[in-house]
Formats: structure tokens, sequence, C-alpha cells
């Protein structure tokens, strides 16, 4: 299906500027406050027109786990839920530690046609930590690679991360570091706390994340290069980001959704739907999280999307996998804990949602509305209140955190290429070739 051309009528951009958007093909070929035309018309009701979000930690699964999700299945997901760009995580069967596995998860986002897929290479062999992987054949191959990580585990091993952003200087990447020091969190399940020891559950203590931030920080500082902090959970963790930045560094960091929403306090029940790597922190953590994404302390939002299947947690806490789901309901969570709240204006989520995202990938198609840019947004009802139903999500897997929470801001329509793919929150069917 080629692109359409057609009108966005009225709708309201972030800026509060009313407008109509003109996209003829894959680009917007004009932005006026009245087009007369003959094309087509979708009217936008005064909605928000936002760029399409851009998740840069998404873990897809395919290829090996595709009970829990597929590029096809996770692309559907990032769609409804405004996405339209999303980076694939390392952590697959087999591992994307090779120029062919990268090559083969970018081949099926552009097979799913819905948004584009970025794959992530691993920064060591097999996720190990002992040797690097090949970070300069995955750069040079097809799929272009430019973020590192070995997501799920740290890298632990202080040389190798050297090594590791001393590596990618050259075709400018970046290494995503998972900060997890492995020796405190031995058997951790979470928090470590008052908490944790009412529960008799393994407590994962804060100084394990931010040693490693830390450590990380001056290392990059030391060779350069460019270091990215995934899911940021700790007030400790920023003010050591918010210290780095204030001295220069090239440091960029990410928060979820759930760790801005959600305490450790969810964990009382010892339903494991709250288990989660890193593990939901105190009220005085996420207090600290909203306030570091609000004043850009924390450059970006990502999802860290981790879809399980209903056997994986479905049983004893400590048995149970970590992860969440989050493409569906990242943007309504965001809004919720932050814009609602009147922390953040249209302006920032744009900026911590879709355009910084865009910049530290290098994803050059993403994170603007403009005449002549690529037709990847989205239309949102950003008042609109719904309730979150796992049933009806379109990931494989179920595991949200949000089932029956009502939150704020739906998203109506997204634009891939200057193809409909959502409509009225339903996929199209339709498919960019």
């Amino acid at each position: 299906m080629t692109s359409s051309e057609f009108i966005l009528r009225n709708v309201r951009l972030a800026d509060g500027a009313v407008v109509d958007v003109e996209i003829r093909g894959e680009r917007i070929s004009k932005i006026s406050e009245r087009i007369d035309s003959a094309l087509p018309v979708i009217e936008g009701d005064g909605h928000l027109l936002l760029p399409g979000l851009v998740d840069l930690h998404t873990h897809l699964r395919e290829p090996g786990k595709e009970s829990s999700e597929t590029v096809l299945s996770g692309s559907q997901a990032a769609v409804k839920g405004g996405y339209t760009a999303v980076s694939a995580m390392a952590n697959t069967s087999p591992v994307a530690d090779t120029a062919g596995v990268v090559e083969q998860v970018a081949r099926l986002g552009v097979t799913a046609g819905l948004c584009d897929v970025f794959p992530i290479g691993a920064v060591t062999v097999g996720l190990q930590g002992e040797q690097l992987a090949e970070l300069s054949a995955m750069a040079h191959s097809a799929a272009k690679v430019r973020i590192f990580s070995d997501d799920g585990r740290c890298v632990s091993d202080p040389l190798l991360m050297r090594r590791a952003l001393e590596y990618v200087k050259s075709f400018n990447g970046v290494i995503a570091q998972h900060a997890q020091d492995p020796i405190l969190t031995v058997g951790a399940q979470m928090n470590e706390g008052a908490v944790s020891s009412r529960l008799g559950l393994q407590g994962w203590p804060a100084i394990a994340e931010e040693s490693i931030i830390a450590r990380d920080i001056l290392l990059a500082n030391y060779v350069q290069s460019r270091l990215h902090i995934c899911h940021l959970t700790t007030k400790g963790g920023v003010e050591i980001v918010r210290w780095a930045k204030s001295h220069g560094m090239a440091v960029t960091a990410e928060v979820t959704p759930h760790h801005l929403f959600l305490t450790e306090k969810s964990a009382e029940g010892y339903d494991p739907i709250y288990k989660v790597n890193p593990p939901l922190r105190t009220q005085e953590d996420v207090v600290a999280l909203r306030q570091g994404l609000a004043d850009g302390t924390i450059d970006i939002v990502a999802t860290d999307h981790a879809p399980h299947p209903a056997e994986d947690k479905d049983c004893e806490w400590n048995a149970a996998a970590f992860g969440m789901t989050g493409l569906e309901t990242a943007f309504a969570v965001v809004n919720t804990a932050m814009v609602q709240s009147g922390l953040m204006d249209w302006s920032t989520l744009v900026t911590r949602m879709s355009t910084s995202p865009a910049q530290i990938g290098g994803y050059q198609d993403h994170g603007r509305i403009a005449i002549g840019s690529p037709a990847n947004v989205v239309l949102v009802d950003p008042l609109k209140q719904w309730k979150v139903d796992r049933s009806k999500m379109l990931s494989r897997s179920s595991n949200t955190p949000f089932h029956d929470l009502t939150l704020s801001g739906e998203v109506l329509h997204t634009f891939y290429r200057g193809v409909q793919v959502l409509r009225d929150g339903q996929l199209t069917g339709l498919k960019h070739e």
C-alpha cells in the first residue's frame, strides 16, 4: 500500500497553534492555518498532533522467544501506543550480537511495515560480559546499528566497559548500560527497605544502581565517548546524572513510565505483575524521577516493554520473570503523571518522548513536525480517560501493571510515513511497502 494524500484538518500542535497539515506521499507538504484543497480530509477536531513517539528500549523477543512477542505483534502494540519507531533490545535467542541477527530483526521490521524497527546490538558476545561482540560489523551492516546494550545484564567489568566505550567512538555509537552491580544484587527481588523486610523478599539496594552509574559516567568522560543510562530509578541516580551534566559530560538517561507512576508498595500483595528489573522504588524516588524528567536531567522516557507469557508471571514471586509491558500505555501514563499534574507541558513531552530519543538514536526521520519531514505523526485526545484492559492489548503478552487503572490520554490515529496505520484506536490493516 503506497502512502496516501490527505489533509489533517484542525489539529493542535504542541505549542498551541491550531493548523491544517497536508500530507503528500510519505512527507508533510504544507502546514497552514487553513488549507483549501480537493484532497480527502481527516478531521482532527482540535485534538493534539504530535511527532510519532520514539522508544529507545523495547523488547520484541524475536528471534527465539516468539511466545512472548514478535516483531509484528510488538509493532502493532507500538502503533496503538502512538510510536512510529522502536529500538529492539538484543536479548533474543540467538542474541543480537552479530551482523546477521541484527539484519534479521531489521528485515522483520520492514516486513511488518507498521513502524521503524531499529535493532540494538549486544555489547558482549552472548550477553556474557566476557568478550566484546562484533560492534563494528553490526554498525556497518545493513541494519546500521548505533546503540549497543546488554540490557537485562550489566557490563560489570570496568575494563570491558571502557573498551566498548572506546570502540563505538569511531562510528558515533552509544553504549546503553543496564546499571546493576551483579554482586550487590545476588538473589535480589525488590527494592531494599522496610517493605522488602516486611515481605521477606531479598532487597535490591539503590547503591547497586548508583555505583555503576557513577563509574560509567567517569569512564565515558575519560575516553570522551557517549553513554546512555537505561531505566534510571533512584533519587541518588538522578543526582549523579545531574552532577555529570553540570560538568559537561556526555551522558544521557531514561526513565520508564512504570517507575514514574508506581512504587515498591505495589509488591505488598506478592503479585508478580509488579516484579521488574530494576525494581519499583520509593515514593521519594518517584518524586525525584518526575522532577528529573521535568527539568531535563533525565533526557527521555523509554518503555522497557518486556512481554512475558502468562506462565512466567502466574507463579510465586521468587520464580516469576522480571518485566512489564509498556508500549500501549506509555503515553497515557506519562500524560497522567507529568502533563495533567502540571509538571510538564506538551512541548516538553514531545522532547522527552520523540525528539530527544530520535536524536540519541540518530533516527533522522523522526521527532519533528515540519514541512518536508516524513509524516510520522500521532493524533491524541489528551483529556480522554480510559481504563486499561489487558484483554484488549495487541501485544502477545498481557503483563501490564496498569490493568483496571484509569489513565488520561488516548491515542486516536497513528501515521507512519504518510500511511494511517491506526484509525480511531484500531489497526487499519494497511502496510507500508
